[in-house]
């Protein structure tokens, strides 16, 4: 009760920035959504509740949703909500804490994805008697000390997840320091997160080079390093839809400096330019399978922390990664065959026969899944 009054506290200190926030094209579907309510209900019942934050946690969840019938998905992110209502109409924005405890309808399971670790999230799930499991679960070194620091937040929070699956062996023992009890090490559920491809792309003539994953900043430094040849297609992705414009035009002046053809994939001109944008979301796996190599983004300028390189290696393809990683560092243990740049030997690497990216240890989702039908069950014998 305190909590949540802090919560309602807090909402109303919020509400001019909100207010403010949601006159932006990033944030005028989501803010209104969780502060206010406004087109969002509560999610249809449903045997079990996933919950992650934004497009790349929902991506990575697309392959355990899709193991059930019944389900539903809250998400924080406008991308994130887009990239779940995908695969199920029965998805929402998670509110702000205040409107939990009224708003979360009861489902089986309740399984948050690895941070989203809200206190009356948590709380309502088991008040309204579901089984509670954190999924992903991890603690990377640069937040292990924020999250000590809140350790009596953190230790009301797992008194209320009654199943911990952890990444490592590392986080399990960081978790358990943080209150969490009940708690397995089954690997990194991205490592088992194969996508499927949307569409079936023909192998280009000339040789392809996909700069995957651009962060404001990236494109400009990535690009001037490169020197193009003639015989290599480009293709640039940025992570956020909300950059396309921007990231075309700094594509655009590349490729004019260089008398380079350019093309925005939403053009429909059949990919024939030296330079093409991929300016739409649910593509980049698809152009990943074809790719001859991949420079994967969010790792050359420091703040991001890296991406995700098991969506890259399930194909083999040969990588290219920056060297400011530490988000993604249990994931690139499970990657062999990466290379990593500061930009300074870029073209020496482009030009080499890189060897292909392989997998070495992939999480076992087959046992996840019959963990968690297992456990919905027991709920509906209750």
């Amino acid at each position: 009760m305190i909590y949540t009054l802090f919560s309602f506290l807090v909402w109303l200190l919020a509400l001019p920035f909100v207010a403010f926030l949601s006159l932006k094209d990033k944030y005028k579907k989501s803010l209104p959504a969780r502060f206010f309510l406004y087109n969002n209900p509560p999610c249809k019942k449903a045997d079990i509740h996933f919950h992650a934050c934004s497009f790349g946690e929902v991506s990575a969840l697309e392959s355990l949703a899709s193991n059930f019938n019944d389900f539903s998905f809250t998400t924080i992110t406008a991308t994130g909500f887009q990239k779940a209502k995908t695969f199920t109409e029965n998805s929402r924005f998670l509110p702000f804490e205040n409107f939990v405890p009224f708003w979360l309808v009861k489902s089986n399971v309740v399984v948050i994805f690895e941070a989203e670790l809200w206190l009356n999230l948590v709380r309502t799930a088991k008040k309204n008697g579901s089984f509670v499991v954190l999924l992903n679960a991890r603690i990377s070194d640069k937040s292990y000390k924020n999250y000590k620091k809140f350790r009596f937040y953190y230790k009301m929070i797992f008194k209320n997840i009654d199943l911990v699956l952890a990444q490592s062996e590392v986080d399990m023992q960081r978790l358990k320091e943080l209150g969490a009890k009940n708690i397995k090490v089954v690997g990194n559920i991205k490592s088992a997160n194969f996508k499927r491809l949307t569409k079936s792309y023909s192998k280009f003539n000339q040789k392809f080079v996909v700069i995957a994953s651009t962060h404001e900043g990236e494109e400009e430094i990535i690009l001037n390093a490169i020197k193009p040849t003639s015989n290599t297609k480009y293709m640039i992705a940025p992570r956020h839809p909300e950059r396309f414009t921007r990231a075309g035009e700094i594509c655009a002046k590349f490729a004019k400096v260089n008398s380079l053809s350019f093309e925005k994939f939403s053009w429909n001109l059949g990919l024939k330019s030296d330079i093409i944008l991929l300016d739409t979301l649910n593509e980049l796996v698809n152009f990943y399978a074809i790719a001859d190599v991949v420079i994967l983004a969010g790792s050359f300028i420091k703040g991001i922390g890296g991406h995700n390189p098991i969506e890259v290696a399930q194909f083999k393809t040969p990588l290219i990664n920056g060297k400011f990683y530490h988000n993604q560092n249990a994931l690139f243990e499970l990657v062999d065959g990466v290379k990593f740049s500061d930009l300074s030997d870029i073209n020496e690497l482009l030009n080499s026969n890189l060897s292909p990216t392989k997998i070495k240890k992939s999480c076992d989702l087959d046992a996840i899944v019959d963990l968690l039908k297992d456990k919905i069950e027991e709920r509906k014998s209750l």
